[in-house]
């Protein structure tokens, strides 16, 4: 379910000069902060959940989702190289697998390693502060990841809808309405951050055994469906 040739194209469509720079704007912008504010207030506690919490999972987690999970297929798909992919004996399942696997290995990278990094400067981990939110990105880029490469196989404004969902479901209509966050990915993952820190400074309105089986199932029902997108598009070529 796994293939090399295919993990490797991927990469190297993902972390091309051009994107790469896209994805490090974020992490880089984040510990300049982190920097600034350490300097100016000091290590606290609440100031390190607000920034973390705030700007590294509310906005850099998701964006950076939305960059590698469509850009692992979606630029495939719109100028047709996809065509040549599928020609060869693999089976759909296995490119979309790999390329989901490529997709959360960047995000995770691009992501959780900056988040660490910040909160270690933000409070030196007080409270298991910078743990929990590396955690909570570490299980954000999984579902985003899925969630998003679903986008790019089924939209050709698969960007459009991923920054819709990234900052104006989950970051407006979810600090707005109390419904919506229950069907946010940012407010699941929160929730195992909640469990890893403990006490009151990190809190979800989803409880973890319903956060769990959310991430699970969102990122599998995400990947089935877009192994099934893809095979209808080769029978569509193949017509």
């Amino acid at each position: 379910m796994y293939d090399p040739t295919v993990a490797r194209l991927t990469y190297r469509a993902l972390l091309g000069r051009r994107r790469a720079l896209i994805l490090g704007a974020l992490p880089l912008l984040l510990i300049v902060i982190a920097v600034v504010v350490r300097a100016l207030t000091g290590a606290d506690d609440q100031t390190a959940v607000n920034v973390l919490g705030g700007f590294a999972l509310a906005t850099m987690v998701p964006i950076i989702g939305v960059i590698a999970g469509t850009g692992a297929i979606g630029p495939e798909i719109d100028d047709g190289s996809v065509v040549y992919l599928l020609s060869k004996p693999l089976k759909r399942p296995t490119i979309i697998l790999t390329k989901l696997i490529v997709a959360i290995a960047v995000t995770m990278v691009f992501s959780a390693v900056p988040t660490l990094i910040a909160g270690l400067i933000l409070n030196g981990n007080g409270q298991q502060i910078a743990v929990a939110y590396t955690v909570a990105a570490l299980v954000a880029s999984i579902a985003y990841a899925a969630l998003f490469l679903l986008l790019g196989t089924v939209s050709r404004h698969a960007v459009v809808f991923g920054l819709v969902y990234a900052l104006v479901w989950e970051a407006l209509f979810g600090s707005l309405v109390p419904g919506a966050r229950t069907l946010s990915i940012q407010q699941w993952s929160l929730a195992v951050a909640h469990k890893v820190a403990g006490g009151d400074l990190v809190t979800s309105d989803v409880g973890l055994p319903t956060a769990t089986v959310l991430l699970v199932l969102v990122t599998v029902l995400a990947t089935w469906y877009a192994g099934q997108k893809l095979r209808a598009l080769t029978l569509a070529g193949e017509e």
